[in-house]
């Protein structure tokens, strides 16, 4: 698979990462540990090199299960994990990037993942009870003592990601970004251009929805973060079939599928964006692989670009308390 740089310090990841979280947090029901563990396997034997997890997946569950599929694959892979909540009873309680936290998170996630030094490692969400130039200083203070290779930010505004990266070079921002959420595009995304700072993008395919295979009849099970999304309601699952017939006009033309194409749109975006797609299925693991190599064309994205702006997306991407979590 081609490589692409995140950030300017030297990170080269694999243009298509894997998004590990849906394993065993969020999208209920999970698959058995044995099966996510052949799945990281079989991506690695396809060419992905990045795998996305967090202390919060599970949580510490899906760290385990990532740390154990790539032990033998020390040095040919990069894990990216992230620090910046309470945990408490198996509950994420709110958001804690005080120091000894982050430090604490670091030394755990260090043998959760069965490492010497965590690849990357990002805030998860801004806490504004610290400033992030103390987070900043504490992940420089980890990446000297050689426990961290690279720091990244995840859901961060522009004025953060600019006082962090003063601080400590910030090599990758992690933020939702696809066909149907492109709120970054109008300041964070010429930001981390301007400052040489990579895209992770994750749920490029927007949580499914963009694959085509889920409508308003579409149901989820218990413990399934769609069911608690306003764009998942059936009235906005409906109103948005329009970014789904745009998808699927272009997948008949170009032989693919939708979630190819809208896979492949996210990378034609700038050349320095890495999207993470999760997957517990192996048709679906090779299906979005595919779309490294699926071209769209200049008047193809120019197509897609005036007919998606006249397409009006209902519903939003979260809950208004989880929103005003994001920092954004």
């Amino acid at each position: 698979m081609q490589k692409r740089k995140l950030g300017n310090q030297g990170l080269e990841v694999s243009a298509i990462g894997l998004g590990c979280m849906g394993m065993n947090f969020s999208y209920a029901p999970f698959p058995e540990k044995k099966d996510s563990i052949n799945l990281i396997h079989q991506a690695v034997e396809q060419g992905i090199t990045f795998f996305d997890t967090a202390e919060v997946y599970g949580p510490y569950t899906n760290e385990e299960v990532v740390g154990e599929a790539l032990e033998s694959f020390k040095g040919k892979v990069t894990i990216a994990t992230k620090f910046g909540f309470n945990i408490q009873d198996g509950k994420m309680m709110g958001v804690n990037s005080r120091p000894e936290n982050i430090r604490r998170v670091a030394e755990a996630s260090l043998k959760r993942l069965r490492v010497d030094v965590i690849d990357l490692f990002y805030q998860h969400r801004v806490d504004v009870n610290v400033p992030i130039e103390d987070v900043a200083g504490t992940v420089k203070d980890l990446i000297k003592e050689g426990k961290v290779k690279y720091f990244g930010l995840s859901e961060a505004g522009a004025n953060t990601i600019r006082k962090a990266h003063a601080v400590q070079p910030v090599t990758a921002l992690q933020s939702e970004y696809s066909m149907w959420t492109r709120q970054h595009e109008k300041e964070i995304i010429p930001t981390i251009e301007e400052l040489g700072i990579g895209l992770v993008a994750f749920s490029p395919l927007g949580k499914g929805f963009l694959t085509g295979k889920i409508d308003e009849k579409t149901s989820f099970a218990a413990g399934d973060i769609r069911n608690a999304i306003p764009r998942f309601t059936e009235d906005a699952r409906i109103a948005n079939k329009a970014l789904l017939d745009l998808l699927n006009h272009f997948a008949e033309k170009k032989n693919a599928t939708n979630a190819q194409i809208a896979l492949a749109w996210v990378l034609a975006q700038k050349p320095w964006i890495v999207p993470i797609p999760g997957t517990t299925k192996l048709h679906r693991l090779t299906e979005n692989i595919g779309a490294a190599t699926l071209q769209l064309t200049k008047d193809e994205l120019n197509e897609i670009e005036e007919a998606s702006s006249k397409i009006q997306i209902v519903g939003t991407r979260y809950g208004e308390a989880a929103e005003k979590a994001t920092g954004l």
